[in-house]
């Protein structure tokens, strides 16, 4: 029979907290249950607080012009029969009986044009005005415009008719509540449509998922999964595979063990990331010991008035781009940039919430669509000039949990499943369990996508020695999640770096790492050989290992695979290293220079000087990769804190000053150096023994056993191929002195017409202490000449043949 209700407003109301009327239809032919057989059709069985049933087929019409609704009760032969009511109308619909045998009683609705998804809310009441209800004592309610959904791709996917796919994991919940919303002030913070998904329609092994055919007129959506209900915390949670998602905004504050803690919420967006124009950009490709790479944060870089840009620029990544003439400069090939994953803005990049967006506030509108577009014109930018861009990743632990007991995505969707302990109780830091195969998902796709889709080259894995280990803390031989990535056929393509530095335990010690001759490492052995030699604390065979690319660590994979650094964001910045050693700061080898702290003392600024040029010459002429971190160019220094938290802005004022100017040209130099000696410097193979020869003061055998020895020279005779030119492939003798006092060094022979060139003096003033080997000012010497190396520094010579 059909309707006699009202017809509903236009546009309906989509809501699940009311009925829709429908539009009076023409009359049919038979309930529509017989028929719905179409493409665009649903059905749904209710129990009733009777015990009877009630059927429900839902069709689109043709064209795409509404829907139909047919409710057809079996089995009820009630006096008076029964009258089908909209929740909160007290019209009805009097249901006739149905021509099919079985003594059912049916009615059918029809909503012409009506907007989907929405629902259909209903009672039925017999004559005496009793009313029947669900099982549960609720009304009928019934999706329109929502179908069953796919269990794959996780997330939300759109089609290009304008309909809708949700899939989310959780074996833990019980049910599942896809909640959408208007946009914001366009309805406040209440959903505006829940979609209650049912678990034997709804749900695929663990993964629950549903598909609605318009999402138009909403903005956004989460999922409530009730995990936390008793603990008052029953919010929208983000999806942890949203592409685009909506700012954090502060919540209602929760109740946890009868403490009031704050609490924030986000959504993610519905719509897609806006199409971009990659024109004719490619990931550079550079080999891997081609590398000079630059660790950067985005918004302290630019952020900083100094930095010229406008203050919309400044701090993003439209500002990282604006500075890439910085870089080429340097002879920077690699950008190494830190977390930009959205984060906990107390406690930092290393803290995370979300894995496939970038940080909205990285943009100039400070939005996340925003952040998207200037992320990947960044990357375009760098690539253009033929820089790779790398990311520093976290996927060991989120910003959820803490003593905020922060809950945003995965803790309340299925924490069980992705972290190793979970619990609201005490609201620890919230650890994922990194190989569990649902976490590993997780963080494959989400690598994945920012090869993919932000055409980034590589990736450095933050606290990885965590990544080796089961959730009982025992070593795993082959790691899943790190073997799933060296033979993937997308990631293994890229730059995969394990960093054994830990931001919840701020530890950093290296770690035995399983790599399939695939994972590069951050060499933090380096780092801290090279400032124990320079203080004059370190047996010159542990600087002798580093420079030729620390065989100890590396010899079933080569050099290349060192990433080698002497300072990084945590710890000491590297003019820091050379202006403060007090006892608090024993870890970290520094070495004050005479003085704690500013000095205006000329013998002390020379000698921090002196080691400034030393910490980057034995950076750029140690085999490896050289990491040089953000600042270390210009003087950057945190007043002697080794937190992370007291890193401030760059102050690009300082590029002005000679200082700055003879780092940055000295940097320049040695990158140029680097590639230029590509034989010596930028190697995947290590040097073969007798093509290195080590020395003390006077050509005699080094003092390598002694711990007061502080004077090194090393003799390089490259191989040799014809197809090289002369001007490449002379060789190279370095002097390393860490002493109080001058050192004469007594040069090796070399062939009859060759001489040594001095093309490094880190002792000399500006601008004579580096030049090319071009250069007419260069310092020649004869071989088995003397040569005087001043107290903490380093020189080098390079061999040429003198024409005739």
């Amino acid at each position: 029979m059909a309707s006699s209700l009202p017809a509903p407003p236009a546009p309906p109301p989509a809501s699940w907290r009311g009925g829709l009327p429908p539009r009076r239809p023409p009359p049919r032919c038979g309930p529509l249950l017989v028929r719905a057989a179409a493409a665009r059709s649903w059905r749904y069985r209710f129990r009733t607080d009777d015990d009877g049933v009630v059927d429900v087929a839902v069709a689109g019409k043709d064209g795409g012009a509404g829907y139909a609704v047919a409710v057809e009760v079996p089995g009820r032969g009630r006096e008076g029969g029964l009258v089908l009511r909209a929740a909160g109308s007290g019209e009805g619909v009097p249901l006739a009986p149905a021509p099919a045998p079985g003594g059912a009683l049916a009615a059918e609705l029809s909503y012409d044009g009506a907007r989907a998804p929405f629902h259909v809310s209903f009672l039925l009441a017999d004559a005496a005005g009793a009313e029947v209800r669900t099982h549960r004592g609720t009304s009928f309610r019934v999706p329109v415009g929502v179908g069953r959904g796919r269990p794959a791709p996780l997330g939300l996917s759109l089609s290009e008719d304008g309909a809708a796919n949700f899939a989310v994991y959780s074996k833990s919940a019980k049910g599942v509540v896809l909640c959408l919303f208007h946009g914001r002030g366009a309805g406040g913070d209440e959903p505006a449509l829940e979609v209650e998904l049912d678990p034997y329609v709804h749900r695929t092994g663990d993964v629950w998922h549903v598909s609605l055919e318009s999402v138009e007129g909403y903005a956004s959506y989460g999922f409530r999964t009730g995990l936390f209900a008793l603990f008052g915390i029953d919010r929208p949670l983000l999806d942890p595979y949203a592409k685009v998602i909506e700012n954090f905004v502060p919540d209602d504050t929760v109740n946890v063990d009868g403490l009031s803690v704050p609490s924030i919420r986000c959504l993610a967006s519905l719509e897609n990331a806006s199409g971009y124009n990659w024109g004719r950009d490619k990931h550079p490709c550079l080999p891997l010991e081609k590398l000079v790479v630059y660790r950067a944060n985005v918004a302290l870089f630019t952020k900083d008035k100094s930095s010229g840009l406008p203050e919309n620029v400044a701090g993003t990544f439209s500002g990282l781009a604006a500075k890439v003439e910085h870089f080429r400069h340097l002879g920077i090939n690699a950008v190494l940039l830190e977390p930009v994953f959205p984060f906990h803005q107390v406690k930092g990049p290393y803290f995370p919430y979300h894995f496939f967006s970038p940080m909205s506030l990285y943009s100039s509108e400070c939005s996340s669509a925003s952040a998207i577009k200037s992320m990947k014109d960044m990357v375009k930018t760098m690539h253009r000039n033929g820089i790779e861009v790398l990311l520093e990743v976290v996927f060991t632990h989120t910003a959820e949990g803490g003593a905020e007991c922060q809950m945003i995505s995965i803790r309340g969707i299925d924490g069980s499943s992705y972290y190793i302990a979970d619990g609201i109780v005490g609201c620890k830091a919230s650890v994922l369990n990194c190989n569990h195969p649902v976490t590993q998902k997780l963080i494959l796709d989400s690598l994945r996508h920012w090869v993919l889709d932000f055409h980034v080259d590589g990736f450095s894995f933050i606290n990885a020695p965590f990544l080796v280990r089961d959730p009982g803390g025992d070593g795993l031989p082959r790691p899943p999640l790190l073997e799933a990535i060296a033979f993937d056929p997308v990631l293994s393509k890229t730059k995969i770096i394990a960093d054994p530095w830990s931001p919840l335990d701020i530890s950093n010690v290296q770690f035995p790492f399983p790599h399939w001759k695939r994972w590069a490492e951050i060499n933090t052995r380096f780092s801290m050989d090279v400032r124990k030699f320079l203080k004059g604390e370190a047996l010159i065979s542990d600087l002798a290992t580093r420079l030729c690319g620390s065989g100890d660590l590396f010899s079933s994979r080569g050099p290349a695979f060192s990433f080698n650094y002497v300072s990084r964001n945590s710890g000491l910045t590297l003019v820091d290293l050379v202006s403060f050693s007090s006892d608090e700061l024993g870890s970290e080898f520094s070495w004050n220079c005479g003085e704690e702290g500013p000095s205006e003392n000329n013998a002390v600024l020379q000698t921090r000087l002196r080691q400034i040029r030393s910490f980057l010459f034995i950076l750029f002429v140690s085999l490896g990769i050289p990491v040089l971190n953000m600042g270390d160019e210009c003087g950057h220094s945190a007043a002697g804190s080794t937190s992370y938290k007291d890193r401030g802005p760059l102050n690009w004022k300082a590029m002005k000053t000679m200082f700055v100017k003879e780092v940055t040209g000295f940097i320049s130099f040695l990158s140029a150096l680097r590639s230029r000696r590509a034989d010596i410097f930028q190697r995947r193979e290590f040097l073969k023994l007798e093509n290195i020869h080590w020395y003390g003061s006077d050509l005699s055998e080094p003092r390598w056993e002694d711990p007061t020895s502080n004077f090194l020279c090393m003799h390089i005779n490259p191989e040799l191929d014809e197809n090289v030119p002369d001007s490449v492939r002379g060789d190279l003798y370095i002097c390393f002195n860490a002493n109080e006092e001058s050192v004469s060094a007594t040069l090796p022979a070399l062939a009859e017409g060759s001489m040594w060139l001095r093309l490094v003096d880190t002792s000399l003033a500006f601008p004579g202490f580096f030049s090319s080997e071009s250069s007419p000012k260069v310092h020649q010497v004869l071989g088995f000449s003397s040569y005087q190396v001043k107290a903490h520094s380093c020189v080098l010579f390079e061999s040429k043949r003198v024409l005739s």
